[in-house]
């Protein structure tokens, strides 16, 4: 039997992994990986499935034959809206250690704003022993907005911690034990939240959304005193002008960001040296290559046994 064609991909992130990852990778079929300077003049008409993160331009010219499109992250924005986008299915990545890594991050903030952990880094700077009072988790509301695999997940786990969840969607889910939100129901969701969670996927409705109009509508009088803004979904999603000024204007109480307009974070940015602000530098859920291979072969093989394939994005809504 004549050898499959290879594996297509184009990864802008973590050469040096991905390269490790793509010796045991696709043992039947091989992969072109442009990142390696060898790869990078082949012949890409012989491909038929390509695993993409933020590809190049002309990628869809050099490769016209492709049958399947996977993204190489749990987003699809930087695929979707590119020129010569072809009309075959797009698959996103899912994988149990990714949406783990998620929740993990998102839990992790939401409990150093409950118990003030900025204050107490700059109270052990200072050598100050000065004790704080926090609420119990119980006391505080997170709002999940996002009820994806990532944000269900999510909501499970902060539930586990003890907080008070709530969660909202454009369209209504029902989620045992939590109270949920739709699209017409946003200011009553906003007004019940102490802790605001990101996890949205970009669309042209969610460009943009996290402004000051909306943290005006969170909850002023719940156990924290002032609103908190945490976003892991996409940097898009928010407007840092407008979060730089509620902090500073005392709107939103503190925010947790590992998502930006523009990355890396440019080191003249005002978000750097905000009070109660934590940044991380978009590591929240980072793709384990492995993990990503394993997922691209096993959605192969169902697509060439005739089966179908899994974490379909939907154009008509973006993801």
């Amino acid at each position: 039997m004549p050898t499959p064609p290879p594996v297509l991909v184009d990864i802008k992130f973590n050469p040096e992994g991905v390269a490790r990852a793509l010796e045991k990778a696709f043992p039947d079929r091989g992969s072109i990986n442009l990142a390696n300077p060898a790869d990078r003049g082949r012949d890409l008409s012989e491909a038929e499935y390509a695993l993409l993160w933020k590809p190049d331009a002309d990628l869809f010219v050099r490769a016209p034959n492709l049958k399947v499109i996977f993204s190489g992250g749990a987003g699809v924005d930087h695929i979707i809206g590119m020129n010569g986008l072809p009309e075959i299915p797009i698959v996103r990545f899912v994988d149990r250690s990714l949406t783990t890594r998620m929740s993990e991050w998102v839990v992790m903030q939401c409990l150093m704003h409950l118990r003030a952990q900025y204050s107490h880094d700059i109270h052990q700077r200072r050598r100050q022993w000065a004790k704080l009072i926090a609420p119990e988790a119980a006391e505080v509301t997170v709002g999940v907005m996002g009820l994806g695999i990532l944000g269900l997940d999510a909501v499970a786990k902060l539930k586990v911690i003890g907080f008070s969840v709530i969660g909202w969607s454009r369209t209504r889910k029902e989620i045992d034990g939590v109270e949920t939100f739709d699209a017409g129901a946003l200011d009553g969701f906003l007004a019940s939240t102490d802790i605001l969670v990101g996890l949205l996927p970009l669309t042209p409705e969610t460009t943009g959304f996290y402004d000051s109009g909306l943290f005006k509508k969170l909850r002023r009088n719940g156990a924290l005193g002032r609103p908190v803004f945490i976003n892991a979904g996409r940097g898009r999603s928010q407007v840092e002008a407008d979060i730089v000024s509620a902090i500073r204007d005392g709107i939103l109480g503190g925010a947790s960001l590992d998502v930006f307009v523009a990355e890396p974070l440019g080191s003249d940015n005002p978000l750097w040296e905000l009070e109660n602000v934590f940044l991380t530098p978009h590591d929240a859920a980072v793709s384990e290559e492995n993990a990503l291979f394993r997922h691209v072969e096993t959605q192969i093989a169902r697509f060439e046994r005739g089966e179908p394939l899994q974490f379909l994005v939907d154009r008509a809504v973006g993801y």
